[in-house]
């Protein structure tokens, strides 16, 4: 029997889609912007919903590897549906917390950290509130992507999410009779992805996957098992850039440390994102270590051409870019620009690190993966008072960058050791 062996063009047509997706996602975001813009009491607006997703993103991290798990764990009908007991838990636990900061005086506190102003505060709040509902709906979506992901089609995934994109438009623009400031961000959020979820189900419905016998059936107790180090361990990832923003915000240039870092940041994920999809890559696509090999390698010539883009952001289109289409001024643009030539390696570790998270979550070992995170966030916090106290003659974009990258060295290098140690 003739080993079929794992083709570039197979890999190409998994993964591209995959980045389609996430920057039709982005894109989303744009359009709740322009839209909430337009209104009369738009920097109200605007405020109180980048408040309330700043809140909800972070609330609702330990449900953003949900299918992953459907990936790796549902294997037939009664895995399935063990699945789907799990990903109702997670999101009815994130559900009450988005509850309790919008209903609560849980809520003050959380907004007194984010140290929001009590008219913008109020905003998000009332946002929030429409957003309980999105962990369910969120949670059937990715279920569905898990599902095709299993079967590689990805560009059904970007389909759905394309079909949420241009109804947008639609729901911003029949939800200003009844909503009006971040509330009409909300609801085109909230309505917008109920319509992909639609959609994407209808997909998969259309497919019919059928459950074959892929190995023993896992149990719901395995599941939580499984996926609870993948839950926490998604929350700590988007405590780093907290972490960092809380050591760089006492340095003696800390305000514009913390506005370079936003911009830097925001940029960086946007061109160095497309990395993060080598984990559902690795767990989908590989099946022998010589097609392990083709995706290291063709992950290494990504992160090349994506460094290239960084190092030409930084160089001759930086004017163009940084000042034209992000309009940053000429004084922060040169503040920042050595950072962002370090940002240049970035790439390579963010997609080790991936690389190393879909060996692991396919080998079923999350619980390294989860230590490998705690150990980035206890980096950070290790660091802090040194930083704090003795504050380094550099600029705070340049450590903020400089702690970007080594926790992402840190991550790659320890899952790289355990990766060796399990042969």
């Amino acid at each position: 029997m003739i080993e079929q062996r794992l083709t570039y063009r197979e890999i190409a047509w998994f993964f591209f889609p995959l980045v389609l997706n996430v920057q039709l996602m982005s894109i989303s975001h744009t359009i709740i912007n322009s839209a909430l813009a337009r209104l009369d009491n738009y920097v109200t607006a605007l405020a109180g919903m980048s408040v309330a997703m700043i809140a909800h993103v972070f609330l609702s991290s330990p449900t953003y590897q949900n299918h992953t798990i459907t990936m790796v764990t549902a294997r037939g009908r009664e895995s399935a549906i063990g699945v789907m007991i799990y990903i109702l838990t997670t999101s009815a636990y994130v559900a009450v917390m988005v509850g309790l900061v919008a209903y609560s005086p849980l809520g003050n506190l959380v907004f007194n950290l984010l140290g929001t102003p009590d008219i913008v505060a109020d905003e998000a709040r009332r946002a929030m509130r429409i957003m309980v509902i999105l962990p369910f709906i969120s949670g059937f979506r990715f279920f569905c992507q898990g599902l095709l992901l299993q079967l590689r089609r990805t560009g059904l995934i970007s389909l759905a999410t394309g079909v949420r994109a241009v109804s947008l438009f639609f729901y911003l623009a029949i939800g200003q009779f009844w909503f009006s400031g971040a509330r009409l961000g909300a609801f085109g959020l909230v309505s917008c992805i109920a319509t992909e979820t639609l959609v994407i189900s209808l997909l998969l419905l259309r497919i019919r996957p059928r459950f074959g016998n892929n190995g023993p059936q896992k149990t719901t107790r395995e599941i939580f098992q499984y996926g609870f180090p993948l839950a926490y361990s998604s929350c700590l990832q988007q405590a780093i850039p907290l972490l960092i923003s809380a050591i760089i915000g006492r340095l003696s240039d800390g305000a514009m440390a913390l506005a370079a870092f936003g911009i830097l940041r925001g940029l960086v994920f946007l061109i160095a994102g497309p990395m993060r999809n080598l984990q559902q890559a690795h767990i989908a696509l590989i099946k022998t270590p010589r097609d392990g090999r083709r995706l290291l390698r063709f992950s290494i010539l990504l992160a090349t051409i994506l460094s290239l883009v960084l190092l030409i952001t930084a160089g001759p289109a930086q004017k163009v870019i940084l000042g034209q289409i992000l309009g940053v001024e000429p004084g922060l643009a040169s503040y920042m620009r050595f950072s962002l030539i370090l940002c240049a390696i970035f790439p390579f570790f963010y997609g080790a690190a991936h690389l190393l998270r879909g060996w692991f979550s396919g080998a079923e070992k999350t619980s390294l993966l989860g230590k490998s995170t705690l150990m980035k966030c206890a980096f950070i916090l290790l660091l802090w008072w040194p930083i704090v106290h003795f504050q380094p003659a550099v600029s705070g974009i340049t450590i903020a960058i400089l702690l970007l990258i080594s926790s992402e060295v840190i991550e790659a290098s320890y899952l790289y050791l355990q990766r060796r140690q399990q042969g």
